[in-house]
């Protein structure tokens, strides 16, 4: 009866928040709603699940990681819930489940999979024990909520002390493959990660701090964090991405490599097929196809937002989500623009050829019609951090030949003032978003050119349901 009472309050709260927001939104307040008025419907709904909770977790990825899984899970046969969206507190997850959920709350789902932001996770497991987790990665994010790194890793050592079966961390990562993280885990660990050729592509947030704190002129290799070595807790990589060649991958699976070429484009989202991968294989045991779960992998789109691509006028336009320097640097390095070369594998210690920024724009180098027109957007609200002074971490010199035809949103100035100093050609500088986005689209038309958006959380939710006037866009807030 309880459950049944939750349910009408909270799609009450749903038709209430629509019909205020026009027909849209609602992804949060019916959940807050059910979290204030009944705190056990959650655990009740989700702990009936035959094969429990999956948790997805870490500082970047979390949305296209958990697509990927979900995906995997229900094309082994797997009936799974999850929350789409991407809003990813426990009242996210609350809203998801009443999208769901039958008039008396029961749950036609075999198991949950569910994107959880660091700081819910702890507030998540409080409620539910879940089966398994994964943990991407941690990197430096929202200061201004989250404090320093370390305090990130806290907060999911916490939700991986409460997982029950297995949890799963990125072997690279040196705040989650150390004894200080994995030292008192109940659950068995496995992890995913990457080849020596490619370590000086996807770095650590201390290889990324080591970086910029290289002098320019300085001839000697930068010194990078190992992985765990033979003394750690956190076993060798089930999973591990040895070699990539524009969209192609070659993939260790169990010591047998696999090439795959990928659909969904970005070579940050290679590395979350791989960690989606070893989850699934977890979670699945001997029940998993391997070849299937490679096919499935190869075919999977962009999370909305994440490298979605939108048609509008007949040309494509791409929202690429960056929120912290990591993020923003593999979206530069993944773009056209940054005329990305070949990776591949070597020999332990040899060079491997890595996404090179572009050099100073001469003559011959100025922007040609099939290059992308970029535009910037920019928002400090709370689902963003308030606190923009990361994009001081950020080289945006891969930008200089083509320049930013647009930079708008609430911290536009500040943006093209951070340009400039990396001398990088700024257009239009415009905070209203549906305006810079008129001015992009205005652009666009006039030179028959593509578009790719870089854009903070808010910004793109805001892009997105601007151009979800303009032209045909997925609806996933329902």
């Amino acid at each position: 009866m309880r459950s049944r009472l939750t349910v009408a309050l909270g799609r009450t709260a749903r038709a209430l928040a629509r019909l205020r927001g026009g027909g849209s939104g609602g992804t949060a307040f019916p959940g807050l709603v059910m979290e204030r008025t009944d705190p056990g419907f959650l655990a009740r709904t989700l702990e009936r699940l035959p094969h429990g909770v999956v948790l997805v977790s870490g500082t970047n990825g979390k949305t296209t990681t958990t697509k990927m899984v979900v995906q995997l899970l229900r094309d082994q046969g797997l009936k799974v819930f999850t929350n789409r969206t991407g809003s990813n507190f426990v009242r996210g997850v609350l809203a998801a489940l009443l999208t769901e959920v039958d008039a008396v709350g029961r749950l036609d789902a075999d198991v949950a999979v569910l994107e959880l932001d660091e700081a819910h996770a702890v507030h998540f497991v409080h409620a539910v024990q879940p089966r398994a987790a994964l943990m991407l990665n941690v990197m430096r994010d929202q200061l201004d909520r989250f404090g320093e790194i370390d305090y990130t890793a806290s907060l999911l050592r916490k939700a991986a002390l409460a997982t029950r079966d297995v949890v799963v961390v990125n072997a690279d990562d040196p705040r989650l493959n150390g004894e200080r993280f994995l030292d008192g885990l109940t659950a068995r660990t496995a992890a995913f990660g990457v080849g020596p050729a490619l370590r000086s592509v996807f770095l650590s947030d201390d290889d990324l701090r080591a970086e910029q704190a290289a002098m320019p002129d300085d001839d000697a290799p930068i010194s990078r964090v190992s992985p765990a070595d033979a003394a750690s807790p956190c076993p060798p990589p089930r999973v591990r991405l040895v070699a990539l060649n524009g969209n192609k991958a070659t993939i260790e699976v169990d010591g047998a490599e696999h090439r795959v070429a990928f659909a969904i484009p970005g070579i940050h989202n290679v590395l979350n097929a791989c960690a989606a991968l070893t989850l699934a294989l977890e979670v699945l045991g001997e029940r998993a196809d391997l070849p299937r779960l490679l096919t499935t992998l190869s075919e999977i789109r962009p999370a909305f937002g994440r490298g979605e691509v939108i048609a509008l006028d007949g040309r494509p336009v791409q929202l690429a989500l960056v929120k912290n320097p990591a993020g923003f640097r593999m979206s530069l390095m993944s773009a056209p623009t940054a005329q990305v070369g070949t990776v591949d594998r070597g020999r332990p210690g040899d060079a491997a050829t890595a996404p090179a920024a572009s050099p100073t724009p001469t003559g011959a180098d100025a922007p040609s019609p099939a290059d992308e027109l970029i535009m910037v957007a920019i928002n400090d609200e709370y689902a963003d951090g308030r606190d923009m002074s990361w994009l001081w971490d950020v080289d945006f010199s891969s930008l200089k030949r083509t320049g930013v035809a647009v930079v708008t949103g609430v911290r536009a100035w500040d943006m093209a003032l951070r340009l400039r100093y990396d001398e990088v050609p700024v257009g239009v500088v415009e905070p209203d978003l549906e305006a810079g986005l008129d001015a992009l689209r205005e652009r666009a038309a006039a030179e028959d050119r593509p578009m790719r958006v870089y854009t903070t959380y808010t910004a793109m939710l805001a892009l997105r349901a601007r151009l979800g006037r303009l032209t045909k866009v997925e609806e996933v807030m329902k």
